[in-house]
């Protein structure tokens, strides 16, 4: 009676562990090479859902609108005067014509509430501001990509001033909701008044609506905040990348036998 032996044709355990540990490293190198495109997708679909929540509320889908509003809450007041509005009469509505259609109220915590209606729209799960802050992160990561093999980060001064403004705007509005929205000197802006000798609209002056001074100023600093996160912090991120590359691609060859 002969016996026949079988022979294993399974892979050695530390031929598997080796190509695992081969695979990973490819993985962070591509992750590596390609840091900015997932940073800017990221970026491009955290910036997008806030446009999409008004979509589904005028599409029906309350469920997977509400479920935006409450994500992007924990980020954002959401007052509704100070957000932008779509498939309404306006892209903003003054707070008056908010408590109007809402609650005659200045409790943020309820006017944060309205997201809108049929009539006047609905609203960006964003204010203004995150809106402008954020989407210029994107815009400027893009633009990074065409120039970031030349570019050097900005100084550490030049970082801080192109924060400024945002850090007064937002501080001032701040201490002005204090008072109650729309009660506060930021709401009248008497100051700018007084400086300008009233050679503008009252509606440049009052309020928040769009193409009030309150409205631009909340465009502008966020712009220079998103272009100076871009500016500063991209840079070093690409260095530490690029390094990472360097070391995964010698420790592949080393692996491979090259």
């Amino acid at each position: 009676m002969s016996i026949r032996l079988k022979t294993s044709s399974a892979i050695p355990r530390s031929s598997l562990q080796t190509q695992q540990v081969i695979l990973i490293k490819r993985l962070v190198l591509g992750l590596a090479r390609h840091w900015l495109l997932f940073v800017n997708l990221l970026i491009a679909l955290w910036v997008g859902l806030p446009w999409l929540a008004p979509v589904f509320m005028h599409l029906g889908w309350t469920g997977a609108g509400t479920a935006i509003y409450f994500i992007y809450s924990f980020q954002c007041h959401q007052l509704p005067e100070r957000s932008y509005f779509l498939f309404g009469r306006q892209a903003m509505y003054s707070l008056a014509e908010i408590q109007s259609a809402w609650q005659t109220t200045n409790d943020p915590f309820i006017l944060r509430q309205f997201i809108g209606n049929p009539e006047m729209g609905w609203k960006v799960a964003w204010s203004d501001r995150m809106v402008s802050m954020y989407t210029s992160i994107l815009l400027g990561g893009l633009l990074y990509a065409l120039v970031r093999n030349w570019m050097k980060p900005l100084s550490f001064w030049k970082f801080a001033i192109l924060l400024l403004p945002m850090a007064i705007d937002g501080a001032t509005h701040m201490v002005s909701d204090l008072a109650g929205i729309g009660l506060g000197f930021r709401d009248t802006n008497v100051w700018l008044q007084i400086l300008t000798n009233n050679t503008l609209s009252t509606a440049f002056y009052q309020g928040d609506a769009l193409g009030s001074f309150n409205s631009w100023m909340r465009l502008i600093t966020g712009i220079l905040f998103g272009i100076a996160l871009v500016g500063f912090a991209y840079p070093y991120i690409n260095d530490a990348f690029t390094d990472i590359v360097r070391r995964s691609e010698g420790a592949l060859m080393k692996g491979s036998g090259q």
